[in-house]
């Protein structure tokens, strides 16, 4: 019996406020990254890694995420009529990406609560967890590697990205362990958030995760960690110890939207990339920058 397919699940119940007054009605995930919302990059890297369904973790106040996904017949209509033909398919394309479905979380109790929302579409399979904070450029593998090495080994497998040591307060840290693929480590613990000097290494925890089904059971027995949420990595945490946890070292260009400067930084970098953008935006760029 082959094995089933692999599904994804991208959490975007949370408040947003770094962005606020933008997010005060607009879901951050709706939040323009040139000129696609930036849950359709998580969307279509999944599908890039051959995944075509897809679950997402709605909160209040997020219907403009299944809006977006959903068509809309009389814009397309109106885009036909007028010759429109390539904003149609730009407008037909994030309709026809994939199988995608939506849950709502109803509080916002954390990453793992919002996981853990995930398991009766899921059921007893390995599945992809994708945070909509984190765009890796299409250019630049991630997820399919990570679905390989989850498939050689059985193991729950997470990104990891080496940062400055003075940032790792921002992220979770992980101790790991060499392993005979320079890009694969073996995980042996994690830490949320912590200061520098009680970092365990440089390893930042990215918002990629391939996960086994046993971690519903932990997290169902979870308690709050910090910050008053139940926390993915303490899940982790406990597989690291029991069944083993796997790291992809990405070194390639990810982009950060977390964050409103790195928001701005990721579009110019990307829209600078692009070939109908780029010739016009990098020379003005190149000026404003020399006038600063």
């Amino acid at each position: 019996m082959s094995a089933p397919a692999i599904k994804a699940v991208i959490p975007a119940a949370g408040l947003g406020t770094r962005f606020l007054p933008a997010t005060k009605a607009m879901p951050k995930e709706m939040l323009p990254v040139v000129d696609k919302p930036a849950i359709q990059y998580v969307v279509e890297e999944a599908v890039a890694a051959g995944i075509d369904d897809v679950l997402i973790i709605l909160g209040r106040n997020k219907n403009n995420i299944s809006n977006h996904f959903d068509s809309v017949p009389e814009l397309e209509s109106n885009l036909l009529t007028k010759g429109a033909h390539d904003k149609l398919l730009s407008v037909q394309r994030s309709t026809e990406l994939a199988d995608i479905h939506f849950v709502r979380q109803g509080e916002p109790k954390g990453l793992g609560h919002a996981v853990l929302r995930a398991r009766h579409h899921v059921g007893d399979a390995t599945f992809a967890v994708m945070l909509g904070d984190d765009l890796i450029d299409e250019r630049d593998e991630l997820l399919s590697k990570m679905l390989a090495v989850n498939a050689a080994s059985g193991l729950t497998v997470i990104a990891l990205m080496e940062v400055d040591p003075d940032q790792i307060h921002l992220y979770g840290a992980a101790a790991v362990e060499s392993t005979d693929d320079p890009d694969v480590v073996r995980v042996t613990g994690l830490v949320e958030k912590p200061k520098k000097e009680d970092a365990p290494s440089n390893y930042a925890v990215i918002g990629r995760y391939v996960l086994t089904p046993g971690v519903f059971d932990i997290l169902e027995r979870t308690e709050p960690g910090k910050g008053g949420e139940i926390q993915l990595t303490d899940a982790l945490q406990e597989l690291a110890v029991t069944d083993g946890v796997l790291g992809v070292v990405f070194r390639g260009r990810r982009y950060d939207t977390g964050d409103r400067v790195d928001y701005i930084k990721a579009i110019v970098q990307l829209a600078a990339d692009r070939d109908d953008l780029g010739p016009e935006l990098r020379p003005w760029l190149k000026d404003f920058a020399e006038k600063l």
